[in-house]
């Protein structure tokens, strides 16, 4: 009950009205009143920094598109990009599953964004990505996964007190890449604090095409190319015995890269050819020459013909003035926004760091995880991430609960998926890319609608 004392019957009323739906108390300094040649929309749009070290002036950025519909019954999903130090807003915003894509000198509707289906925010982590900076440009050395993480924890605890009308919603983290290290250190820390002070509602974490272990990963690289033809017998024989790619990545962090591992590995990427997108073998690229040649045939939304040209229109958008002013963004210490950060020294050591442990002790903690593969990318292939998943549920002694089997986007299969203990998922997105959402959004927005309902990806026709 609300104290009679008038110093309570403001607020009292304030939350009724929140409730209610009528006032929207979200920081209008943060409302974005409209991007440039963007399409009318009915839900909010929001942007701007928040400081995660005053001392430092280091501050994050973000975008948030609230959902399209029933915005206060729907959850709220952090999304996160990986690299280390590629962009959110970007890559995941502008490029895969928000609410637009740019063209041209606008914007077009995405007609599969996943603010559908949940209230969205998108992170420009770790400081140096994108818009995100630091006065100090000393902040950008040494940046880790631990330092990312506390900056991330942070991040989340004071955007609630920008926006306190999300704080008890329920809350997922998805991410991609290296976001298989973000998502995972990032749940764990919300977990420890969670026991000193009730904060996150976190639902669920889903990881696609994710690092989860260094080794397994990369080396499942040398089956995929030779499966799909991009290498001969003799060079999958020489990748998988002679040198495979872990050996060649860590001989190339202690600064000596061995005569023969430099052979075997000139020898793949003359096979596999600069003209094919590792991301999609499918796909085909971007080449400058043609780029005016790319077209949507609907001007108003984003068809089922990609646009293998998107992120060089991304990167020519976001550095429009008129564009940053209306994203209350602006750049620090660098002349131009970029879709990967040339600022940031990651220390890439921490990718030899398993974080599929992680990912075991939040399933054991009762958090559901999806795993999910693009098959066609070549870069973190399905069949390294399946068979960590399999691993682990043995390991934690889950049986399956739902056998290896095909799911269906409307009449067509969108992958295929196993369950191990109604709390651990693997699916694949059929012929998606790494970037899953961008090349299969419709096959991608049906797989994140049934993780966020945590129920079965449709197995009907």
């Amino acid at each position: 009950m609300c104290s009679l004392l008038w110093s309570s019957i403001a607020l009292c009323v304030a939350l009724l009205l929140l409730q209610l739906g009528i006032v929207h108390p979200s920081p209008s300094h943060h409302r974005i009143t409209r991007l440039p040649g963007q399409p009318h929309v009915q839900f909010h749009q929001f942007s701007g920094y928040v400081t995660v070290d005053d001392k430092n002036q280091r501050a994050l950025f973000f975008y948030f598109a609230e959902a399209e519909k029933d915005a206060l019954s729907k959850p709220l999903v952090l999304w996160l990009n990986g690299g280390p130090g590629c962009s959110s807003l970007g890559v995941g915003a502008f490029s895969e599953n928000g609410p637009f894509r740019p063209k041209g000198e606008g914007l077009v509707r995405n007609q599969f964004s996943w603010n559908k289906e949940a209230n969205m925010l998108y992170l420009e982590t770790p400081i140096g990505v994108g818009f995100s900076y630091s006065t100090d440009t000393s902040s950008y050395e040494g940046v880790n996964d631990k330092i990312t993480a506390g900056d991330n924890l942070v991040f989340l605890q004071n955007w609630f007190m920008k926006f306190p009308e999300y704080r008890n919603r329920s809350l997922f983290i998805v991410g991609e890449s290296y976001a298989g290290h973000y998502v995972p250190q990032l749940a764990e820390l919300m977990l420890r604090f969670n026991r000193k002070e009730k904060l996150f509602n976190l639902k669920g974490i889903a990881l696609g095409n994710p690092v989860l272990e260094f080794a397994t990963d990369f080396n499942s690289r040398a089956e995929f190319f030779w499966s799909h033809g991009l290498i001969s017998d003799t060079t999958y024989k020489m990748f998988t015995s002679v040198c495979n790619y872990s050996t060649y990545v860590r001989e190339y962090y202690n600064g000596a890269v061995s005569p023969i591992c430099s052979s075997v590995m000139s020898q793949v990427s003359t096979e596999t050819s600069r003209f094919v997108d590792k991301y999609d073998v499918t796909l085909d690229v971007c080449l400058s020459s043609v780029f005016s040649q790319t077209k949507v045939l609907n001007p108003q939304q984003v068809t089922e013909t990609i646009d293998v040209c998107v992120e060089d229109e991304t990167v020519n958008y976001l550095n429009r003035k008129d564009v940053q002013s209306a994203l209350h963004a602006h750049l620090v210490g660098v002349q131009r926004w970029s879709a990967c950060s040339n600022v940031l020294d990651y220390e890439l050591r921490d990718l030899e760091i398993p974080t599929i442990t992680v990912v075991g002790k939040l399933v054991k903690e009762g958090i559901p995880v999806l795993v999910y593969s693009g098959d066609q990318d070549s870069v973190i292939p399905l069949t390294g991430s399946r068979t960590l998943v399999h691993k682990l549920a043995k390991e934690l002694g889950l049986n399956t609960t739902v056998p290896y089997r095909v799911w269906f986007e409307k009449q067509q299969v969108g992958g295929w998926t196993q369950v191990y203990g109604n709390i651990l998922s693997f699916a694949t997105i059929r012929g998606a890319s790494h970037e899953a959402p961008f090349s299969q959004p419709e096959r991608s927005l049906v797989l994140f609608k049934s993780f966020l309902e945590g129920g079965p990806l449709p197995q009907e026709i």
